[in-house]
């Protein structure tokens, strides 16, 4: 593992996680049964080469769906991929004391978070305590939608502005403003594909 990963620019680090799917699509997956090697070097630091803010839904590990070690992501995981306080102060950490440039919002196909915040809009749904907070966080960001739509295709269209709004919510925290304009910094949406793996980047 690179003891400069943290100097790796957001466009390569990028790069890397577009290999890394793609190696892990055709099943050529590089750190199989190296977990013991990996350790090796991080007992006191760490220097991760990109911060994914993915959904907690056990199907989708960034470590496995990108084919990266221990130690080269820095992942922050919570039903629905949200935004909150706590959120920011874990991407702060990783910008400022870990370096990393690449930013990714990580969500998912049926993400049950998301449909959990149409039931609630569209047919008044109330949730439990807890889990409607969290359903309160993906609301504002759901669009209204064309009645022509099937079910499915609603759902796919409201996990992907979740993703998006989850992302503009970052790049307007003052933190993100401030390391934009230094231009070094890239904040990204993504969507993985649960049957097949496969992650498709947004513009």
């Amino acid at each position: 593992m690179s003891d400069i990963q943290s100097n790796i620019s957001a466009d390569e680090a990028l790069q890397r996680l577009r290999e890394g799917n793609e190696r892990f699509l055709h099943g050529e997956i590089r750190l199989a049964g190296q977990v013991r090697e990996q350790l090796k070097g991080l007992e006191h630091s760490q220097q991760p080469f990109a911060t994914i803010l993915g959904c907690s839904d056990s199907r989708v590990p960034p470590e496995v769906i990108f084919d990266c070690g221990i130690g080269e992501l820095f992942v922050i995981r919570v039903a629905g991929n949200v935004f909150s306080n706590e959120i920011a102060a874990s991407l702060q950490y990783a910008g400022a004391h870990l370096h990393t440039h690449l930013f990714v919002v990580l969500g998912h196909q049926n993400c049950g978070a998301v449909k959990a915040a149409l039931t609630n809009r569209d047919q008044g749904e109330v949730h439990r305590s807890r889990i409607q907070l969290l359903v309160n966080s993906i609301l504002p960001g759901l669009p209204p939608f064309d009645p022509g739509l099937s079910p499915e295709e609603r759902t796919t269209q409201a996990i992907e502005s979740n993703i998006r709004w989850t992302v503009q919510q970052i790049l307007d925290t003052p933190e993100a403003q401030l390391r934009l304009k230094e231009g070094k910094v890239r904040i990204v949406g993504a969507l993985v594909e649960i049957k097949t793996g496969h992650v498709k980047f947004f513009d």
